[in-house]
């Protein structure tokens, strides 16, 4: 991943060397913050391409920092939390994390985790299929191309996977779609961690939207997801 920058804020120092030494293999040129206030610091002056923070962190812990960066950026984050707590997990994702990684984890893992963010969040080739187009459904208008949605004439901003998420439903109206499914077709690689992942995409999916005079995400218990504006 040639010219691909990456800070990874821990403050456990065999970490960081671990993380240093696979990604100079890999030729990720990484930055290193030992606190949160540091990474902060270091956002402004380096502008990564993917931020990795570690929950547990001197002067600001690893949720302040991701709080704050999407203040003000969409830089992809990674969170790196404890192998049990999914409370960390979901909470992450909550304040705006695109993935997270338990510890222990494989510096081979971090890196595909790295790559299937820029490769969700890069352009693409189009081929004839995919033509720039605009799923138009009533009051709710989503151009995939410049990848804006307009909620009763108002633009919402999405995360990212947000609005991968979105398209993919909104592409397929009245299906249904199991957690599994949506993990495999938008998260587009073999996800590690669970599918309350997909929980609580929706749930910020449908808070962006709820100035819409009704739902469009549906819940099919036992089942999963469907799209639909007029159900």
């Amino acid at each position: 991943m040639l010219n691909t920058k990456v800070l990874v804020a821990d403050d456990d120092p065999n970490v960081c060397e671990i993380i240093r030494l696979y990604f100079s293999k890999q030729q990720i040129d990484l930055v290193v913050a030992n606190d949160g206030q540091q990474a902060l610091d270091l956002v402004e002056a380096e502008s990564p391409d993917v931020v990795i923070l570690d929950v547990m962190m001197p002067q600001l812990d690893g949720f302040e920092v991701c709080r704050e960066i999407r203040k003000k950026r969409d830089t992809p984050i990674i969170m790196l939390t404890a192998k049990d707590d999914e409370i960390d997990r979901v909470l992450g994702l909550e304040l705006g994390a695109d993935d997270y990684v338990t510890k222990p984890f494989s510096p081979r893992e971090l890196v595909a985790r790295i790559r299937a963010i820029l490769r969700r969040i890069q352009p693409r080739d189009k081929t004839e299929d995919e033509a720039v187009h605009v799923l138009t459904f009533d009051q709710l208008s989503i151009d995939i191309d410049k990848r804006e949605v307009t909620a009763s004439g108002e633009k919402i901003t999405f995360r990212p996977k947000e609005f991968d998420l979105l398209v993919h439903l909104a592409k397929s109206p009245g299906s249904v779609f199991t957690r599994e499914q949506l993990l495999e077709q938008v998260w587009g690689y073999d996800y590690f961690g669970d599918v309350r992942t997909i929980d609580v995409h929706i749930k910020k999916v449908r808070q962006r939207l709820s100035n819409l005079p009704a739902e469009c995400i549906h819940t099919v218990w036992g089942v999963g997801y469907k799209f639909g504006v007029d159900t």
